[in-house]
């Protein structure tokens, strides 16, 4: 099996693997990708501080969020339909999250069941909800996630209407999954994709027919308001994550509605083209927002370091997406133990180069001086 080192290894061997359709659905973004490229050059500009001879021989990359310990500062983003990348990644996702001790965002556009998923995160899974415009239908999966034994809610909030990707549109992908003549093509030159995913069965959207309907990935979610976050927030007991804050005015009333935890994203860069880069947003919020509140961050992250930059800007945890979907694309559950060994061991370098032996005391100051001072101004 090809060895992965890199994001870059895994985004490569997928690509050799997955159709047309199914890569550039993974791989794009809003508009013609600025956003997404603005969120990785972000992220490059930020530089770190090395110190020296402060006996780091013995490092920790152990954290606590929302009342847990968790052995990573990092987990991983909930992603529709993953299967799509292989057949049963629901399932090997879940299982690294379990094994790993990192949490899992189970999406309500998952190919899996959020029962089936949080019976095999062992505790790790937490259920992430789009609202569809129907208050009954969002109650009802609230109550599914309850009963399943969730801990954790993240609601999605920055995709009132479903971003333009044009390379989405070009190859025909929808969702449910469909085939037309081009698609069929496609297919047919990626044989071991096509003869595994016939095989194990056309992936699904698992949490919806029957009696709980049917969910339209393109469906306008404009409807959504500060009061239907009240209800929700009444609704549910544990915890509450708002996932795809830009706007520190937004996360300061965010936490005065009593929300546990702020996720700054901007969706990777597959919702607004010309969004700000999000860990700008991160350095603003957490400044709005002071110490105390829970601040995750995703978007653009594709190593440990750029993780570390993340962590010392501002957020108190981490979540990538595409990495891990490329990943299980490219090998399986193979491919989720190799790039979540490189993300461990270059977070545990990158802590050894910043003369730090705990993850929970990176701070502003491993950041350079100059990077401080951009980040303060936002430019």
């Amino acid at each position: 099996m090809a060895q992965i080192h890199a994001f870059d290894d895994a985004r490569r061997l997928a690509r050799r693997r997955l159709p047309w359709m199914v890569f550039d659905y993974i791989d794009g973004a809003a508009g013609d990708g600025h956003g997404e490229a603005a969120n990785r050059q972000a992220l490059r500009d930020i530089h770190l501080q090395p110190r020296i001879l402060n006996n780091v021989e013995h490092r920790s990359l152990a954290t606590g969020i929302l009342g847990r310990r968790q052995a990573l500062p990092f987990g991983i983003a909930p992603m529709g339909m993953c299967n799509l990348a292989r057949p049963g990644a629901d399932r090997m996702l879940a299982a690294l999250a379990a094994s790993r001790g990192i949490p899992l965002g189970v999406s309500t556009a998952a190919s899996t069941s959020l029962e089936e998923m949080a019976a095999a995160a062992g505790g790790q899974a937490w259920f992430q909800l789009y609202f569809s415009g129907n208050r009954d239908a969002a109650d009802a999966l609230i109550a599914r996630a309850r009963a399943a034994g969730y801990e954790t809610l993240v609601l999605t909030v920055d995709v009132p209407e479903v971003g333009r990707r044009p390379r989405e549109l070009r190859r025909g992908f929808r969702m449910p999954f469909r085939l037309g003549p081009s698609q069929i093509i496609d297919c047919a030159m990626h044989p071991r994709w096509s003869l595994s995913t016939l095989w194990q069965g056309r992936p699904e959207l698992a949490n919806f027919g029957g009696r709980f309907g049917e969910f339209d990935r393109t469906s306008s979610r404009a409807g959504a308001d500060w009061d239907l976050l009240s209800h929700i927030r009444e609704a549910w007991r544990g915890n509450l994550v708002i996932k795809g804050v830009l706007d520190p005015e937004d996360a300061l009333r965010l936490k005065s509605a009593g929300v546990d935890a702020i996720q700054i994203s901007s969706h990777g860069g597959r919702q607004l083209n010309g969004a700000l880069p999000a860990i700008h947003a991160l350095a603003a919020i957490r400044r709005a927002v002071g110490a105390d509140m829970p601040l995750f961050y995703d978007s653009g992250l594709r190593s440990g370091e750029d993780i570390v930059k993340a962590l010392a800007a501002g957020a108190d945890f981490a979540f990538l997406g595409r990495p891990f979907s490329f990943a299980v694309a490219a090998g399986g559950t193979h491919g989720l133990e190799q790039f979540t060994d490189i993300l461990q061991s270059e977070i545990s370098i990158a802590l050894a180069q910043l003369g730090l032996t705990d993850i929970r005391n990176l701070s502003v100051a491993a950041l350079a001086p100059a990077t401080r001072e951009m980040l303060r101004y936002g430019h």
